[in-house]
């Protein structure tokens, strides 16, 4: 038996191991409630510990079976060399033996890079993450932070051979050198945009397909210089941290205390000409490192990859005639890329076959008895007739919770703990918005059998949610619910082996002729998607959903009408 285990201590913790050849994958948010894992407070550490026993526990070994542990580092002061030494001995001390006595630290952008590229099925590929910040960068590039990292990947090496270069700027007490970041230029302006409550990276995304990126388009472009071998400057303090600096545009004072002073369409306009210069940007160094691989391939990851908007504009204009984003690609998938460096580079072992979902989790447990709520009803036990009741409801332009197998990976609900629904009428778009109480021009995601992705969008999608497609001209009547203001959609392709989506949708299809559902995270506002079938049954119930299918248990509200093809004969009383 071989075994290897991959860790993240920072936000969006996480555990992930590979025992010959599966993978196993959680992240602690599932566990604790609290979104993204946020430590207390900024800097502090924590072992992913209930996503590690359980995935000890479904894979049936000890922690004495490992034979590798990796993490990321993220330490930010190379001093000496000493850095890798005293953040190894701190990660070690939050973990039992003998995981702490094999503990080893890989960079946190090699981590990100290999989550994708080891997944990938590619060969030969360039790698490119980009994010807030990762590990200390060391001698070869002085100090500061990873950045912006390119990579020259083949199975039998990895060749970091693009850096982010510091710039130098006016101090308190003289020059200094900063590390700008893209990731902090668009979150920094993403603060400006969004009012405090809703996430501002995501909502300043859909927003800005409601503004025009000419009004302030030459003034951003000014703040991000593009030079020669890929290289971004960000006019400090832009590319950092700092949302309290005044911003001024055209006779406007943006910071993001005052975001509410802002009329909506002002902010659409701001949203539309970042979300531009950032795409810009990226596309930019992607086309250097196209240069420099001569690769046909790019795997993209890091927080940054989360861009949908970004990753169609990339699939499109980079250059490379493939691209291979992440299942994960934020820092929980960090894990997964540590576990993946363990396995294929460490241990030698055969790469990981390329994956069509990523449930790699938890499945949701049995209902319990008398677990149905006040106002719902229980078709109980179903079995094959699970599928068609739910697809009737869905034609039915029900809202319907999906509870069905091992938990996803990453922050996407792919169809395993989603909120599924008909995407034809806009009304239902809303109705969502309020439900999960979204802002209204927030867009959902659809879900789209694979063999039939092209005849409803310009492009195939993609089976982790992680990039937007044109809607066909043709068709965008048709799913209206589903198809953002500009015209596109973030498409999830659905594969013939998807255990949690692809019955469903052929019987839906069979319903309406379409071969798509609107596909949303089944969560709260501001809490992570849920992972047991406990958790869903209340979940369902606050937020009032027509109906949950989990296991094989149907509820359904009482004002909905038994699904036509249901037998009265199965209905049981919760």
């Amino acid at each position: 038996m071989s075994a290897v285990l991959g860790l993240n201590f920072h936000h969006d913790t996480a555990a992930a191991l590979i025992v010959d050849g599966r993978l196993y994958a959680a992240e602690e948010e599932r566990w604790s409630g609290v979104k993204h894992n946020h430590p207390t407070r900024k800097g502090t550490l924590a072992a992913p510990a209930r996503a590690l026993q359980w995935c000890l526990e479904a894979a049936g070994i000890e922690p004495q079976d490992i034979d590798a542990v990796w993490a990321a580092s993220m330490r930010p002061n190379p001093a000496a060399g000493w850095w890798l030494t005293e953040e190894r001995e701190e990660l070690a001390a939050l973990l039992p033996a003998p995981l702490d006595e094999r503990l080893r630290l890989l960079s946190h952008h090699t981590a990100h890079v290999l989550s994708g590229y080891l997944l990938s099925g590619h060969d030969h590929a360039a790698g490119l993450v980009i994010d807030a910040g990762g590990s200390a960068l060391g001698a070869d590039f002085g100090p500061g932070r990873e950045r912006i990292t390119g990579y020259d990947l083949r199975p039998d090496r990895i060749d970091r051979l693009h850096q982010s270069m510091p710039t130098v700027v006016p101090g308190p007490v003289g020059p200094r050198r900063v590390h700008s970041s893209l990731g902090h230029f668009y979150r920094n302006l993403a603060r400006r945009v969004i009012p405090p409550g809703d996430e501002p990276e995501g909502s300043m995304m859909a927003l800005a397909a409601f503004g025009d990126p000419q009004r302030y388009g030459p003034q951003i472009r000014e703040l991000v210089r593009l030079g020669d071998d890929g290289e971004v400057r960000i006019d400090y303090p832009w590319g950092s941290a700092d949302s309290t600096t005044p911003l001024l545009l055209r006779g406007h004072v943006w910071t993001a205390a005052n975001v509410l002073e802002q009329p909506e369409h002002e902010r659409a306009d701001l949203a539309a000409a970042v979300q531009d210069v950032f795409s810009e940007s990226v596309v930019h160094i992607a086309r250097h490192l196209q240069r420099l691989t001569r690769a046909s391939s790019l795997v993209f990851s890091g927080g940054c990859a989360l861009n949908s908007h970004l990753n169609g504009r990339l699939a499109a204009d980079s250059g490379f005639d493939n691209l291979f984003v992440a299942p994960a690609p934020h820092d929980a998938g960090t894990a997964v890329g540590a576990a993946l460096y363990a396995w294929h580079y460490q241990l030698g072992q055969e790469r990981l076959p390329v994956p069509t979902d990523a449930a790699w989790g938890p499945a949701p447990g049995p209902l319990k008895e008398g677990a149905v709520p006040s106002g719902y009803r229980a078709l109980t036990g179903l079995g094959a007739g699970l599928t068609p009741a739910a697809a009737t409801l869905l034609a039915e332009h029900r809202i319907v919770g999906w509870v069905q197998g091992p938990l996803e990976f990453g922050p996407r609900a792919l169809g395993h703990r989603s909120i599924l629904a008909h995407p034809g009428h806009a009304a239902t778009r809303d109705r969502l918005n309020a439900i999960k109480r979204r802002a209204d021009y927030r867009p959902f995601a659809p879900a789209v059998l694979a063999e039939h992705a092209t005849e409803w969008f310009m492009s195939e999608g993609d089976p982790f949610m992680n990039r937007v497609a044109h809607v066909r001209r043709c068709r965008a009547d048709r799913i209206a619910a589903v198809t953002h203001h500009d015209g596109t959609a973030r498409v999830q392709s659905v594969a013939a082996d998807h255990q949690g989506l692809h019955e469903l949708l052929e019987q839906f299809h069979e319903h309406t002729g379409l071969p798509l559902l609107l596909n949303t995270s089944f969560n709260r506002k501001g809490t992570p998607i849920l992972r047991t079938s406990q958790q869903a049954v209340q979940a369902a119930a606050d937020l009032g959903l027509d109906a949950l299918a989990v296991g094989d248990n149907l509820l359904i509200a009482d004002h909905v009408p038994e699904p036509r093809s249901q037998s009265r004969a199965s209905l049981r009383e919760g």
